[in-house]
């Protein structure tokens, strides 16, 4: 299935989704109102919104607050993108220019506290405060996640343990709220609403190791690999596994290759060359699949309907997709 196919059991609810999220963002200065502008045209394949609304639809039926629970995301995720691109010192993302690199910093850093402000006055002007708690614990986990990746890659003293635990904060914890604050604009059904929340986890997860695994070329030809992420010395699952089952020479020396020589094309390819063969694709792989099966064995719980295979389809895509 392409996006578009999955998407269809709420492809009107999600064009109605572009007017109010615009509407979100109004301003009464000028220069904030182009900058926003500038933001909503550069949306992606608006994935947050789509897990929103199909776990709505799984759940129950779709009214106003589902909208404002799809907006009050992606204005929070938004203003910590701005402010991302800010602290990575980012002049580009998804090929379109930053805010910061556009406007500078200074503005950059308003825009997204503007942003931060106009998500929680959403909800609280519309008394969302169920929503507005499951998506600000999101939001400090993730600022969490990020942090201790920033320690841990000081030191590069990181296991599987705590890998999970960064990737759970950091990436996981926003599709978990997309999901339960979709089931929870629909129903009071405290089981319902974590078992939306454990679903958008394990998707979360497995999509992390995806993104992983893309470092490697992914093990087959969909691409060369990147290496992106041992040039910014991110302990990623594949590398993990690779140097808990390494000698204590080859462990040295990839340590010291991601620490001291990470800006070497040479040495960085001989890491990726290592990790292929000491089998850390293969086990990453086989962890993303254990995440999927998880993530697809608490959909099979719900009743059948066009959005629950959407959802379905949606995982698969996940750990399928080639970028």
């Amino acid at each position: 299935m392409t996006v578009n196919e999955i998407k269809a059991p709420v492809a009107k609810e999600m064009l109605e989704f572009e007017v109010k999220f615009k509407t979100s963002m109004k301003s009464s200065v000028s220069l904030l109102d182009k900058i926003t502008n500038y933001i909503v045209k550069r949306k992606g394949k608006q994935m947050r919104p789509m897990f929103v609304f199909l776990s709505a639809k799984v759940c129950g039926e779709m009214n106003e607050s589902t909208y404002r629970a799809a907006a009050l995301i992606e204005l929070l995720h938004t203003a910590t993108l701005v402010h991302d691109d800010v602290v990575d010192d980012s002049n580009e993302r998804r090929g379109f220019f930053s805010v910061n690199a556009l406007w500078k910093n200074k503005i950059a850093v308003l825009v997204g506290d503007f942003l931060l402000s106009r998500g929680l006055l959403l909800s609280i002007e519309n008394k969302d405060f169920h929503l507005l708690g499951l998506v600000s614990n999101a939001v400090r986990e993730m600022s969490e996640g990020e942090l201790l990746q920033i320690e841990k890659a000081r030191k590069l003293d990181i296991n599987e343990e705590v890998y999970f635990d960064i990737i759970r904060k950091k990436t996981a914890s926003l599709i978990s709220s997309c999901c339960a604050c979709g089931a929870a604009s629909v129903t009071t059904n405290e089981k319902t609403i974590e078992q939306m929340r454990a679903f958008g986890e394990a998707v979360g997860i497995a999509f992390q190791i995806k993104d992983d695994l893309f470092d490697y070329g992914d093990g087959s030809n969909i691409g060369k690999p990147t290496g992106i992420d041992i040039k910014e010395k991110k302990m990623t699952l594949p590398l993990i596994y690779t140097l808990n089952h390494a000698s204590f020479f080859d462990k040295r020396k990839i340590i010291n290759i991601v620490k001291n020589n990470n800006n070497n094309p040479k040495k960085v390819a001989e890491v990726i060359d290592f990790v292929i063969k000491s089998g850390g694709i293969q086990y990453a792989e086989s962890r993303m699949n254990e995440y999927k099966n998880k993530a697809l064995e608490i959909l099979s719980t719900f009743p059948d309907s066009p959005s629950k295979i959407s959802l379905a389809e949606l995982v698969k895509y996940t750990t399928e997709r080639k970028n």
